[in-house]
């Protein structure tokens, strides 16, 4: 069982100066008296989707504005523009607006090649991720970084906060079950924003044969891992809004059982259900959206399970750890166990090992128990890579 520790009037204040931060948090694109004249001159290839915004304006429209010579945009899950639904195929074409070449990082094509990079002197890398392993935004920065690595590349990393970044949480991934949803050993939530990430995969000597990317990374200002961040756009069709995002680490275990989690609906990764379960009272119908659900799990079947927006705005935001309730509690109460879990599923948990404590009925407090040697390890390991002060809060305690 969760217990809260009693706030003092010290900690109520921080928080409190800490959520004004936000209003002056400058994210690395911003800066761009920090960045132009590493790129002025110079052939410029881009990774970066419908976040990399400076204000209300695209990076790369920006960009062309001040003469920047881009010769290529690389897009990743999703998209250049964001409008590709999770797992669909992303095709390499030319965007409408700038006329640019837009090739795919998603699919086959995942790393970048050598005639990719052929007359290109640096990459620039502005996405906004969500701070969860089986987010792939993080594994693109990987094959980014190794390609970068191989053709003696420079990386430009514009960095940006980590909604999630407030807290470390979740099973360490076994590399036994490593894939395009989970590379490195890290726990479901790494806590560390995607500059502070590229140096541990370089510090940590996880690209291939050890290789090191060289990389310069313009720093967000006037954040730390306190900071409370609100995303000024969605980062994916299905993460429209912080409660989504803030949920979508509890939930996405979902993805891998006979559960929908709502896409194809208005309330994407805000609720949980299929048809005819035994407990809860929203139901909610599915139906393929083009390029935000196609073809979403159980189509035009109506489902009856939870919303949970009030309790992500309530309770996760601020608990500072995976809430494990929703998923034992749905196994418990479902009426077919056996087809209740899919293949899926360990590749998201990263192990072998959840699924069974769940099927056994361990508790939650007997779950977390084996996860606390791995993530003493990991946060040893990331507080070396940290750009920015670490959170301080202590929200819980098992």
């Amino acid at each position: 069982m969760v217990k809260y520790n009693k706030p003092n009037i010290f900690f109520l204040l921080s928080f409190f100066l800490l959520c004004q931060t936000y209003a002056q948090i400058k994210v690395g694109a911003e800066q761009t008296q920090n960045y132009l004249p590493l790129i002025k001159a110079k052939n410029i290839a881009m990774v970066v989707n419908q976040t990399s915004l400076i204000g209300k304006r695209h990076l790369v429209d920006s960009l062309l504005s001040l003469h920047i010579n881009i010769k290529t945009i690389f897009a990743p899950e999703h998209g250049f523009r964001g409008d590709h639904s999770a797992g669909e195929k992303v095709k390499s074409t030319i965007d409408a607006q700038s006329g640019l070449p837009i090739i795919s990082l998603y699919g086959a094509h995942k790393k970048p090649t050598v005639d990719d990079l052929k007359n290109i002197d640096i990459v620039v890398f502005d996405i906004q991720d969500v701070g969860v392993r089986f987010y792939t935004y993080f594994s693109t920065l990987h094959y980014v970084m190794e390609a970068c690595a191989e053709q003696n590349k420079e990386l430009l990393i514009l960095d940006r906060p980590n909604p999630n970044g407030h807290y470390v949480d979740g099973p360490v991934l076994d590399m036994k079950f490593q894939s395009f949803i989970g590379m490195h050993p890290v726990p479901v939530v790494h806590g560390m924003t995607v500059g502070e990430y590229a140096q541990m995969i370089n510090g940590e000597k996880w690209l291939t044969n050890g290789m090191q990317c060289k990389i310069k990374i313009i720093k967000v200002q006037q954040y730390n891992h306190d900071s409370m961040y609100k995303l000024p756009v969605r980062p994916s069709p299905n993460l429209p809004t912080m409660e989504a995002i803030y949920l979508y680490p509890s939930l996405c275990f979902f993805e891998g059982t006979s559960y929908s989690l709502g896409r194809g609906t208005n309330k994407p990764f805000e609720c949980v259900g299929k048809p005819g379960v035994a407990i809860g009272d929203y139901r909610f119908t599915p139906h393929s959206i083009p390029g935000v659900a196609e073809h979403p799990p159980l189509e035009n079947k109506e489902c009856k399970g939870f919303l949970l927006t009030n309790f992500a705005t309530n309770f996760i935001k601020d608990s500072g750890k995976i809430y494990l309730f929703f998923l034992m509690d749905l196994y418990k109460n479902d009426s077919n166990k056996v087809e209740f879990f899919n293949d899926f599923f360990e590749k998201l948990a990263g192990t072998d090992q959840l699924r069974k404590q769940i099927t056994e009925g361990m508790s939650e407090g007997e779950i977390r128990s084996y996860w606390k040697k791995d993530l003493a390890n990991y946060k040893l390991i990331r507080k070396k890579y940290l750009l920015y002060p670490d959170f301080t809060h202590i929200i819980y305690k098992d």
